[in-house]
């Protein structure tokens, strides 16, 4: 009996632990119903703020224009060298054709000792492996004649030439095929950037693109206040340089003793920078902007340089050409030419580059206001040149 009751007792504790199991099931079920819930509260990722979007497809837009001045660099160079190589090819071909003449000659020249049944050292020459080797022999040299050597001779300066220029044309075309790898490369990086750009504006919503369109409505009405800042203090300094120059002619008239014996100073409008310009420039700037002009509204296409569209630096060439002054293609290289100037000394035809890296270019027209070829999905037009941050101005001719 005693064993029979130690044999119950674990009985009744397996009783006494059912509770917890349902305890355990119920707790498990209640975690089964509640993790929806709890998946539904969990915070989903933030949107970006619509200024976050805006900055970040502004960057994407500036990059793609660094990418599309790396392009022009290396279409341009991909040019060059095209033509390097092609000439280089042609000349080849040349000196390949003359180095056939002289061994042509040489041919002749043994054929003619072949039929007289001489002995025949210059066609041994001709068909000896190392012909060089040969031609140091003294006894060929004793055997010539005089015309036979200047035709050994014709025909070693030809042979030299062309292996030199064969050397360079491959030389060339190796740099020329670097430079289809970079065109290349700058293309896809170009097409690349412009594509995230696009990729983050189409997935605004109505609302947030509405929002997007009145930040840039704002940006741009603040930098139009900047603009028409600089156009009235320009027109103030333009003013007192009329004044003092007018006091200076009166001046000399007086001291002159009314002589009438004046020399003028008439220097059109005059920047105060010491940098000779004139009428002569006024008269080109005039050229370039009505060339610029007549572009506006034509579209923003990268690597572009019209005349249906155009790039940044692809317009401020073209319009700078189209007054007989040729510019380098990219706005890097752009930068170069002429004198720099200050930006409340620009003149209209002056160009103004933006951005620490120098990704853009535009006409300055007068009043703070430039023509520029903007972006990829923008035409050609006018706008203050506070739109964006100023890099440096020059003054091309």
């Amino acid at each position: 009996m005693p064993v029979l009751a130690s044999h119950r007792k674990p009985r009744a504790k397996v009783r006494t632990t059912s509770p917890a199991v349902g305890l355990t099931t119920a707790a498990l079920a209640s975690v089964t119903l509640l993790s929806p819930q709890s998946a539904a509260a969990a915070p989903a990722e933030p949107k970006p703020a619509i200024e976050e979007v805006r900055k970040k497809v502004d960057a994407l837009y500036r990059q793609a224009g660094a990418a599309t001045q790396e392009y022009n660099r290396a279409k341009a160079a991909s040019a060059s060298q095209q033509t390097k190589v092609d000439a280089l090819l042609s000349d080849v071909a040349k000196r390949t054709e003359k180095i056939n003449e002289a061994r042509r000659a040489l041919g002749s020249y043994a054929a003619a000792q072949y039929r007289s049944g001489g002995i025949t050292p210059t066609a041994t020459f001709f068909l000896a492996d190392d012909p060089q080797g040969y031609f140091d022999q003294s006894r060929l040299m004793d055997r010539a004649t005089e015309r036979q050597q200047r035709a050994v001779t014709e025909f070693r300066t030809q042979q030299a030439a062309a292996a030199k220029k064969r050397a360079e044309a491959v030389k060339s075309l190796e740099t020329l095929t670097g430079t289809q790898a970079t065109l290349a490369s700058s293309k896809k990086d170009v097409q690349t950037k412009l594509t995230e750009a696009r990729g983050l504006l189409s997935r605004l919503t109505a609302e947030e693109k509405a929002r997007l369109a009145e930040l840039e409505r704002k940006k741009e009405a603040e930098a139009k206040e900047k603009a028409a800042k600089l156009a009235a203090r320009q027109a103030a300094e333009a003013k007192e340089r009329a004044a003092a120059e007018e006091k200076a002619r009166e001046e000399a008239a007086d001291d002159s003793g009314g002589t009438g014996s004046g020399s003028g100073t008439d220097t059109g409008p005059g920047t105060g920078t010491g940098t000779g310009t004139g009428s002569g420039y006024a008269a080109k700037a005039e050229e370039v902007l009505a060339f610029a002009r007549a572009q506006i509204g034509k579209p923003y296409v990268w690597g572009a340089s019209g005349p249906s569209s155009y790039d940044c630096s692809g317009l401020t060439r073209a319009a700078w050409r189209a007054a007989g002054v040729t510019l380098p293609r990219t706005t890097w290289d752009q930068v170069e030419v002429g004198t720099r100037v200050a930006t409340s000394d620009l003149l209209p035809g002056d160009l103004v580059f933006f951005y620490d890296d120098i990704s853009h270019v535009g006409v300055y027209k007068g009043d703070g206001m430039m023509i520029h070829a903007p972006k990829p999905g923008a035409n050609v037009r006018e706008e203050s040149i506070y739109s964006m941050p100023i890099y440096g101005s020059v003054r091309p001719a």
